[in-house]
């Protein structure tokens, strides 16, 4: 692995100090917030520019008293420089993940959208595993989830689900959850014991706080209509529900809340994040060969986990990671084994990748 070079270093450290020295002085409310979110992500990164040119230091001095006159102080020198040649490489490493470029979205809060696929019955029901899995997951990330819009499955589960996910490095983390969900299970309506194969799609959209999307009138057709239920008191008996469909793309979305009006807000908020996420992508294409160097592309039509519930398995095809805690990682109390797995292999995939260029 290349070193970080001493210019980059410096730079790193430079920012940091240039942002801590305006963070004393600034008196605007915008600018005030804008340097705390920097200082907040650069503060690691600069801790470890500190210690890693420090040590540098340290090595070097130590290098020029081994040569000097002083028998006894060479001794000492020469224990300090094993010492701190030891420390190095796992400095330089952790340096040069810290430096990798970062997406811009991956402190984000995000629009989560779960929908039963092919297998009927069974892929509700699969398609109400995820979501409970991903609650209890936001749950132990200190996340809110807000359910937006559901449709209900037959038997049970949802056969489709949009929810808000609010929190620190939501995007970062769940973006990886975005593809086709395969499970393989026994359905409880199976008489004869046979496994049968369903499968839901996920999709993980970044909201952030601040998008500058513009939606003309023009382009928009809003229909109301009465939101499904689970039946008695639950039902809506009005026509509340909002549906906002995007002329220009095709784009839809909706909200089936009581509040016709927060349906319409909220209907509003999806489609702009839906028209952010179209940018995205399209900006994405244009990067496509520097795609190839990422664990997946996201891309909800790609098959990205099988759960295998007779061998309590769970596999990854992007790393082809196995574990087999299906019953910890359906739970969401393990899924974090697998998104940090997936954060890992492509951290290391981006280092070769800019070793390569170097």
């Amino acid at each position: 692995m290349a070193n970080v070079s001493e210019q980059r270093l410096q730079q790193v450290i430079a920012r940091f100090e240039q942002v801590e020295a305006r963070m004393g002085v600034a008196t605007e409310t915008d600018e005030i917030v804008a340097l705390g979110k920097e200082h907040s992500e650069l503060k690691p990164v600069a801790d470890k520019a500190y210690e890693l040119a420090n040590t540098r230091a340290g090595l070097a001095e130590a290098e020029s008293m081994i040569a000097g006159d002083d028998a006894d102080m060479a001794e000492l020198a020469r224990e300090e420089a094993d010492e701190l040649r030891e420390k190095l490489p796992t400095l330089e490493a952790d340096m040069q993940l810290l430096l990798l470029p970062r997406d811009a979205d991956d402190s984000a809060n995000i629009v989560l959208e779960i929908r039963a696929g092919t297998g009927g019955d069974e892929a509700a029901l699969f398609a109400g595993d995820l979501f409970r899995m991903y609650q209890r997951y936001a749950q132990l990330q200190g996340w809110k989830v807000d359910i937006v819009s559901i449709t209900e499955g037959d038997v049970g589960g949802y056969k489709e689900l949009i929810a808000n996910v609010e929190g620190d490095g939501a995007f970062g983390r769940m973006k990886w959850e975005s593809g086709v969900h395969r499970v393989q299970r026994v359905p409880s309506t199976e008489t004869q014991g046979r496994v049968h194969t369903s499968a839901a799609t996920v999709a993980v959209l970044p909201a952030p706080k601040d998008i500058q999307i513009e939606v003309r009138t023009q382009d928009i057709r809003i229909d109301t209509y009465r939101a499904s239920g689970s039946g008695g008191q639950h039902v809506n008996k009005t026509d509340s529900a909002v549906r906002i469909t995007h002329i220009p793309t095709g784009i839809v979305t909706q909200s089936s809340e009581k509040s016709q009006h927060v349906n319409r807000d909220k209907a509003m908020e999806q489609l702009k994040i839906k028209l952010y996420e179209k940018e995205r992508d399209e900006a994405d294409s244009a990067r496509a060969e520097a795609r190839k160097s990422q664990v997946g592309s996201g891309d909800r039509s790609q098959k990205v986990r099988t759960f295998n519930y007779p061998e309590n398995r769970v596999t990854d095809h992007r790393i082809n990671l196995t574990l087999y805690s299906l019953d910890k990682i359906i739970a969401g109390d393990k899924l974090d084994d697998v998104v940090t797995a997936l954060m890992a292999e492509d951290q290391a995939r981006r280092l070769a990748a800019m070793e390569e260029e170097a």
